[in-house]
């Protein structure tokens, strides 16, 4: 786990491996970012110029390595891009220096210690770099190094940038320092969801994922209530039995609640948490199973919302559902026809098997409206129609209220995840009437992400505030890294929940 700490001392006298200084897009070339006035001094006011001699623009995410001079007790100097030179008297937003924070602390895996000298006057300035260099410098190396032909490895994995100083940023400032302790807590649980993500389906069953919740629950103080098997049974939990029960690793619904003294209100978190799906039997293709341990990235989601809510000690309760299940093909599975009586006493026309995480989330959603929450907003990896439309690096909103569509979007900006709020027509529902039964899983083909927040709808308590966010495009990257986006599991929408919970 990289460490981070506020430093006052000037970049030139810092020991360190590295010191990383920005470098902006000018009309006329490079600019040497404010931070970096120290590194500049020692190449005689010309650090710009000779960045650009090396063909450096200043382009957001460009990294360019060069020996540092005499004068400088780190060897190496790192200027990173931040894209355009911001307009005459603005800062630099907080984005660019995040993602700019990132792809520095990327380029410095396997070093000891880097001094970052990016612009972090303000205590926004100081979270967004610290949140970058923190998420940037994630590796998932736990199945990395193992033993060869019966020795160890000569060379291991190369571990994640170790420890991370702020120039600039002041240890004694109230701003600063909560700006620090905010990132430190936030990062800790994306990296903490990004791990479960990518950790294989056969070692995080749903049993394993709630002994996770449980065990971090007990750490920072939140209740973990876990219903099993026969608890779900006994309930009545018909969507997540059906989905689980062709799996030899049983369903579980965790519940998480986090509750402060003073909070004037409840926010509700609901995530799918498909430790595996195969589609059950209407079996994915070859090459679209392959990453589909990914298919819990929501309860991951709401999983770390609930913990960081806990160790940042917002004012405001914050209860979060784990809908957990396996969706395997096998004599006992669901089959395409069958029709399952959910947790509300609704009854529900299974027509794809694979359609299964709009089925845990129904009965997790109806749970968690009988406890009349002020809001309650799910996350889930839904449908592949929403990747379609709005590609790999946006998630989608959809609410049954407008204005709190628009709060979410506004607080997914704020965050810095790409978002895109989205309708629910009425006219799809008709789409998904059945002969036999309340509802079927499936509707009109065209519009496919809309029809699944159309079903989730059904199942929210009346009255009640809800939003649903598919983030089945950002919540798993396949590409090379960019930014602090690192490959695999990326910790889609938490940043967006915390910034909710601490609006509440």
């Amino acid at each position: 786990m990289t460490a981070l700490t506020l430093s006052t001392a000037g970049a030139a006298t810092l020991r360190a491996d590295a010191i990383v200084v920005g470098v902006a897009k000018g009309a006329k070339g490079p600019v040497v970012a404010p931070g970096a006035e120290a590194v500049d001094k020692a190449f005689d006011g010309k650090l710009g110029s000779v960045l650009e001699t090396l063909g450096a623009s200043g382009s957001e995410g460009e990294v360019t390595k060069l020996p540092a001079p005499s004068g400088l007790k780190a060897p190496l100097v790192l200027a990173v891009g931040l894209g355009p030179v911001p307009a005459k008297g603005a800062a630099y937003g907080s984005e660019p220096l995040r993602r700019a924070a990132g792809s520095a602390a990327r380029a410095l895996s396997g070093r000891k210690k880097a001094a970052f000298a990016l612009p972090v006057e303000s205590a926004e300035g100081v979270e967004a770099v610290a949140e970058g260099a923190l998420l940037g410098a994630y590796a998932f190396v736990a199945y990395l190094g193992g033993e060869k032909n019966g020795k160890k490895g000569d060379s291991g994995p190369k571990l994640p940038l170790a420890e991370v100083t702020l120039v600039g940023a002041k240890p004694r400032d109230k701003a600063h320092k909560a700006a620090a302790d905010r990132a430190i807590a936030l990062t800790e649980e994306v990296n903490r969801a990004r791990d479960l993500v990518n950790t294989p389906p056969n070692d995080l069953t749903p049993e394993a994922f709630a002994a996770v919740a449980t065990a971090a629950g007990k750490e920072n103080g939140v209740k973990v209530q876990v219903l099993d098997e026969k608890a779900l049974a006994k309930g009545g939990y018909g969507g997540i039995l059906g989905v689980g029960q062709g799996s030899a690793n049983p369903p579980r619904l965790v519940r998480l609640a986090y509750t402060h003294p003073k909070a004037e209100k409840t926010l509700a978190l609901v995530g799918k948490g498909i430790t595996y799906d195969s589609g059950g039997i209407s079996l994915k293709p070859a090459g679209h199973n392959e990453t589909m341990k990914c298919d819990m990235s929501g309860a991951a989601a709401v999983f770390a919302t609930v913990i960081t809510a806990a160790r940042l000690g917002l004012a405001v309760n914050v209860t979060g559902w784990l809908a957990l299940a396996e969706n395997m093909p096998s004599g006992t599975a669901t089959r395409p026809g069958d029709v399952l009586r959910m947790y509300s006493g609704k009854t529900v026309e299974v027509l794809n098997t694979d359609a299964e995480g709009r089925l845990v989330l129904a009965d997790a959603l109806t749970r968690a409206s009988e406890e009349k929450p002020d809001a309650i907003v799910d996350v889930a990896t839904l449908t592949g129609a929403m990747v379609l439309a709005l590609g790999n690096r946006t998630f989608g909103i959809m609410a049954n209220d407008d204005a709190f569509r628009t709060t979410v979007h506004a607080l997914a900006e704020e965050a810095g995840e790409a978002s895109w709020p989205m309708p629910l027509p009425a006219d799809l529902r008709k789409g998904m009437d059945s002969p036999t039964a309340d509802i079927a899983n499936m509707g009109e083909r065209m519009g496919g992400g809309l029809v699944a927040g159309l079903f989730l709808k059904e199942f929210v308590g009346e009255g009640i505030t809800w939003a649903h966010l598919d983030i089945a495009g950002p919540a798993f990257h396949e590409g090379a890294p960019y930014g602090y986006t690192p490959k695999g599991g990326t910790g889609s929408a938490i940043r967006t929940l915390v910034k909710l919970a601490e609006s509440f």
